[in-house]
């Protein structure tokens, strides 16, 4: 009777699960939190068309109680080439770092907000505990922000959580 009861709660609880769908073709997957636009080939054209110069396009990428900022990639290139940086603030603090007293805005107000990011990699490779990795350290110069609502990342089918590491190129 256990051994039911058992496989009766097991059985309930992976019909529960949902599957986000990662790598399946574009007919059967199931979008994810970041919404679905714009369209890949819309993406790829913004991309193609894109500022060139001495910057990066980063994208906020924000997951409780890890200290790395978030994306960033080379003018026209594919968001699958970016890479999750830890920024130094010596020069210039990152965009949501703001006072904690009475400030109206929490740390990390601006998930998934894109910005166009000025500075360099120092050459630095950073360990980031709680999610495990080691990373490149950008010394962050100066940001503008270019929008925020930008929609997916990598895929339409991506799927964000604030408390663990699931936007992977």
């Amino acid at each position: 009777m256990l051994r039911l009861l058992c496989l009766s709660l097991l059985a309930l609880a992976l019909s529960s699960c949902s599957y986000i769908g990662y790598g399946r073709g574009d007919a059967d997957y199931q979008p994810g939190n970041l919404g679905t636009t714009p369209s890949p080939s819309e993406r790829k054209a913004k991309i193609a068309a894109e500022e060139r110069g001495d910057f990066f396009y980063g994208r906020r990428y924000y997951v409780k109680k890890t200290r790395f900022w978030g994306y960033l990639r080379k003018p026209g290139q594919s968001a699958k080439k970016a890479r999750l940086v830890i920024f130094n603030e010596a020069i210039k603090r990152n965009p949501d770092r703001l006072p904690e007293a009475g400030a109206r805005k929490l740390y990390g107000f601006d998930q998934n907000y894109e910005y166009k990011i000025y500075g360099r990699y120092t050459g630095r490779t950073l360990y980031e505990p709680n999610s495990n990795q080691f990373l490149p350290e950008f010394l962050l110069t100066n940001y503008q922000l270019l929008d925020q609502n930008p929609g997916w990342l990598f895929s339409p089918n991506d799927f964000y959580s604030p408390v663990r590491l699931t936007l992977l190129p």
